[in-house]
Formats: structure tokens, sequence, C-alpha cells
């Protein structure tokens, strides 16, 4: 049996400013104190390894969670943060066309197929999931930290509750409906041995913040 602890990335630049990120922009002061108070609790979860998403700001988190807990940080593309498309990265958040390219997005996540540019649309997305969950199925370690973002982990819950008969519209709500805070703790556990392997334990646990 397997526990995930699935940790968003501390509070970056993109997060507190007024544009949309792209994969380079970093912690801020912030965001590097919620995970230097991460880390602290991820000393307490003792995990065997530690993975991230190959982004400056969950790199530069999982580097202060490293240097706390002494487990090398193993990166991967597979917890990267959903590709937005190219009409939104470094854009003011409240441009009226990147506003727009938003609601079409979330609009058209439930037809399958559709894309509004080059973005991940969310079959490309749901694929990424699948293969992200059977990684970490067969990782070697049974206790696995990794540091992802805001929108991937909630597609991570998202596939773990609705399984292969997950839709975008299904996704949409759970997008909507659930907060992920900047190092907000999600802990999943997987069970081969039972009918649903996969199941969600805890859910944006950020106590570690006071």
């Amino acid at each position: 049996m397997k526990e995930i602890y699935l940790v968003r990335h501390g509070e970056s630049e993109g997060n507190a400013g007024t544009h949309y990120q792209n994969e380079f922009t970093p912690l801020t002061e912030l965001g590097r104190a919620q995970a230097a108070q991460m880390a602290e609790r991820a000393a307490r979860l003792k995990p065997e390894a530690l993975l991230a998403s190959t982004m400056i700001r969950a790199q530069q988190t999982a580097e202060i969670i490293s240097d706390r807990i002494g487990l090398p940080v193993e990166s991967s593309e597979l917890f990267v943060e959903r590709r937005r498309p190219t009409e939104q990265i470094d854009r003011p958040k409240d441009d009226p066309l990147v506003r727009a390219a938003e609601e079409a997005i979330m609009q058209s996540s439930s037809i399958p197929g559709m894309r509004f540019s080059d973005e991940e649309n969310f079959d490309d997305l749901n694929v990424r999931t699948a293969s992200a969950l059977t990684f970490l199925e067969n990782h070697p370690k049974d206790k696995i930290l990794v540091v992802t973002h805001g929108v991937f982990l909630r597609n991570i819950v998202a596939q773990v509750v609705f399984g292969e008969q997950l839709t975008g519209k299904d996704c949409g709500h759970i997008l909507e409906a659930f907060i992920a805070s900047n190092t907000g703790l999600t802990v999943l556990q997987f069970d081969p041995t039972n009918r649903k392997p996969w199941r969600l334990l805890t859910w944006n646990d950020h106590a570690h913040l006071g």
C-alpha cells in the first residue's frame, strides 16, 4: 500500500501578481516561507521519496523541503501545471481577451477533442494524469511526496474520484469547487487489493501555515 503526499508549490510571483505566469516564475518571499513551513511538516511525515514538477516554483519549493528532510529531488514533467494557451501567458489576468479565452477553454472542456488554441486540453490533461498515477503506482517507494500545481493537483483528485468515467464537465466542477492553497497537503492512498485502488484521504490540509 502506498501513501502519496501531494503538495502545491509555495506562493509564486504569478499567484501574487496580475499576470498569468510562465514556467520560469519564481516563488515570492512568502512562498519560500510557506515552503519552509511545509518542510517542517514533511520531516514529520517521513516520505521515502521526493518528486517535483520541473517548473521553477515547484523546484524551489522542493529544494527547500529537500534541504530539511535530506532526500534528493526527483524531477518529472508528468507533474507540471496545465499548459495554458499562448494567448494567456504573461498577459494580465483581467485582460478581456484573456478572460474570454479562459471562458472558452472551460466551455470546450466538456466537448471531446476540442481546444481553444495551443493549450493542453482536457483530453491531453487526462492522459497525462493517468500516466502520473501509473508512475506513482510503479515507483519503488511507498511514501512519496510530490510538489506539483493547483490545477494539475485537482485533476489528479478528479481522476481518483471518477476514474475512467471522468468527463470534462466533472473535472470543471472539481476545478471550481475545490480550493488548493499554496503548500496545501493532499493525501492519496493506493491499495491494489481494493476494488477501487486509489482513494482520497486528505484534501488541502494547510494547518502548518498556522
